[in-house]
């Protein structure tokens, strides 16, 4: 299944919810999403069962990866439900998930593991106390989720990945620490541009730090060389250690836009189905999914949209003369 690019559709990224215990300033800050915020109501969230059969209908187009987000993904109830649903899917290569870490105990993540969930995305802007607790919003430290690092790794899933989003003027003066933390022990840490993801974060071009300046704060310290992607569509530009002791990632959706390379679909909570990060509209599954529609007009619907797909906005960003609404990253996942 072909866009009009010719790219095809490998990834499906499923958000669960749009609620989120944290307010990070770079997608949810609590000056947008305070206690009058109207997130979305149980009865508009897709069930465990739509969401499933979404999935396995893009499986059967050649989807080969499967990505819990949301919000954060461990608020649903019973999220372990829904891994075990999907991990049942034959064709499914990969199934992870994207958390910030704070809700994950020891026996949590030992239900994820056992429901079929093979790998985790923990999320820590810094380590520093005072830097993460600004940058979450909540004045959460970053030790639980260091040990809820160590958790995951402990009941197998492995190898954990740390998303750091890197902001100037906030954060960057601890590039080199996370780094230096994290060799050596098997983790693998990505940095990540300071994207314009929606409309609330109030980004500025002049708050990225590129991947040419990571990568250089690094090798000052640690000399790193490229290492060949894993797979067709990576997303993070892959480096390793010269020394051995492991790899890191940079993901530069600013610098060196990968659209030509995307293959991923993003199915939000409530069954809208968007075919790029930064879209500003979606196109509603959950219509047809609950007025007793067959799986083959389903396939149908979604071979449609995703053959009509033209995305490419990273690679358009500098050509913009106009601010266009954008969806918020709380409601699709990243």
């Amino acid at each position: 299944m072909l866009d009009a690019l010719q790219r095809p559709v490998h990834d499906l990224r499923i958000s669960v919810t749009d609620r989120c215990n944290f307010r990070c300033v770079y997608c949810m800050p609590k000056h947008i999403f305070g206690p009058n915020y109207s997130f979305l109501k149980r009865s508009q969230l897709l069930s465990y069962e739509e969401i499933e059969r979404v999935a396995r209908i893009f499986v059967n187009h050649g989807v080969r990866k499967l990505r819990l987000t949301g919000g954060e993904p461990l608020v649903r109830k019973d999220i372990e439900l829904l891994i075990e649903k999907l991990s049942a899917i034959d064709g499914v290569q990969d199934l992870s998930l994207t958390t910030n870490g704070s809700l994950l105990t020891l026996d949590k993540a030992e239900k994820l593991r056992a429901s079929g969930l093979r790998r985790i995305t923990i999320s820590l802007d810094s380590l520093d106390g005072d830097t993460f607790k600004s940058m979450n919003g909540v004045d959460f430290a970053p030790e639980p989720i260091l040990q809820a690092i160590d958790t995951a790794a402990a009941v197998g899933l492995a190898p954990v990945k740390v998303n750091m989003v890197v902001k100037r003027g906030v954060n960057d003066n601890a590039v080199q620490s996370a780094a230096e933390y994290f060799r050596g022990t098997g983790h693998i840490i990505r940095f990540i541009e300071y994207m314009d993801v929606g409309n609330s974060n109030r980004w500025q071009r002049e708050q990225v730090i590129s991947a040419a300046e990571i990568r250089d704060i690094i090798g000052r310290k640690f000399p790193i060389e490229p290492a060949s992607p894993d797979y067709h569509g990576e997303v993070a530009q892959r480096w390793r250690y010269r020394d051995g002791s492991g790899e890191i990632g940079i993901i530069a959706s600013v610098s060196q836009p990968f659209c030509s390379t995307c293959t991923r679909a993003r199915l939000s909570a409530d069954g809208l189905l968007y075919t790029c990060l930064f879209a500003n509209t979606g196109h509603d599954l959950r219509a047809p999914l609950r007025a007793g529609t067959t799986d083959e007009e389903l396939a149908t619907t979604i071979r449609q949209i995703w053959s009509a797909r033209t995305d490419r906005y990273s690679e358009l960003r500098a050509s913009q003369t106009i601010e266009i609404p954008k969806i918020e990253m709380s409601y699709i996942g990243g």
